[in-house]
């Protein structure tokens, strides 16, 4: 498995992505199967803004000071995303908002996938080594290790209250 943190991020994208069409295809009246794909939903999103927050950004906005105005926008739209995923969890299927915050958080979730690996990735790769790339996806790994997985865990809660508070 490659540690290039841009490949395991693209990865993730990937994963988020295929149970996002999931979501989509399940249709009228599969309100406990969307449940069930938005908890996965929620958790892949979890870790992943995790490491992303905690290791890929501070660590690219200290070595690509060019990428600050990207890397603060992406800050926000996962604060964006973690407000619908701490939303969302509490929600049930049938919940009448349900399928509507779902799509929001979906539509969000791509337009800040599409962003990253059609303009940000390329810069980064563009200006860090190899073995830099290979170094942050080791610390990524590390990191996935001890990421909370759902928006209730105190340190994604945690980091959520902090971000409205600033």
């Amino acid at each position: 498995m490659s540690t290039d943190a841009i490949v395991l991020l693209k990865q993730d994208h990937k994963e988020v992505r295929a149970l996002f069409r999931k979501f989509e295809v399940a249709g009228d009246g599969a309100a406990k199967q969307k449940e069930e794909l938005v908890k996965k939903i929620i958790e892949l999103l979890t870790v992943h803004t995790y490491i992303e927050n905690e290791c890929m950004y501070p660590r690219v906005r200290e070595l690509l000071p060019d990428l600050e105005e990207e890397i603060l926008e992406s800050y926000e739209e996962h604060h964006v995303a973690d407000v619908l995923c701490m939303e969302l969890w509490t929600m049930d299927g049938d919940d009448e908002r349900f399928e509507a915050k779902t799509t929001v958080l979906i539509e969000n979730v791509t337009h800040h996938i599409e962003e990253e690996e059609n303009e940000w990735f390329p810069r980064v790769r563009e200006g860090l080594s190899r073995k830099q790339l290979q170094e942050l996806g080791a610390e990524m790994l590390a990191l996935k290790e001890k990421a909370p997985r759902s928006p209730s865990q105190p340190s994604a809660l945690k980091k959520a209250i902090d971000a409205l508070v600033k």
